[in-house]
């Protein structure tokens, strides 16, 4: 089992900026892919950003060049860099891992932004 932490959430004005963590642990497991997804109130859950071991970081169109994501492998961590916030990218955000074929979430930060 793979448990997840995620940190970072809050409310800003739009053009700002915030950062997100996702902190992993658990008892022998493996991280595969670490990635982001969000919800906002109505909608379906979409992907924001995800990135494998080692492949290039996969963005939503709607994110590109103003979000990214890294990860820290010795510390199990993966982080969101998000700046030009738009109110659109208000949502709760979830941490995302894919562990031995098994796919873990976290419980979700909300991320406002204000007009």
């Amino acid at each position: 089992q793979v448990h997840l932490v995620e940190s970072g959430g809050g409310l800003v004005q739009a053009g700002g900026s915030l950062r997100l963590s996702c902190a992993a642990s658990g008892s022998s497991f493996s991280i595969g892919a670490m990635g982001w997804f969000r919800q906002a109130p109505g909608k379906q859950r979409e992907l924001v950003a995800l990135i494998g071991g080692s492949a290039s970081p996969n963005y939503a169109g709607s994110v590109k060049g103003r979000f990214t994501i890294s990860r820290d492998n010795a510390r199990n961590t993966a982080y969101l860099k998000m700046n030009s916030l738009k109110p659109e990218d208000t949502a709760v955000y979830y941490c995302y891992v894919l562990s031995s074929g098994r796919g873990f979430w976290g419980q979700g930060t909300q991320v406002t932004v204000s007009s």
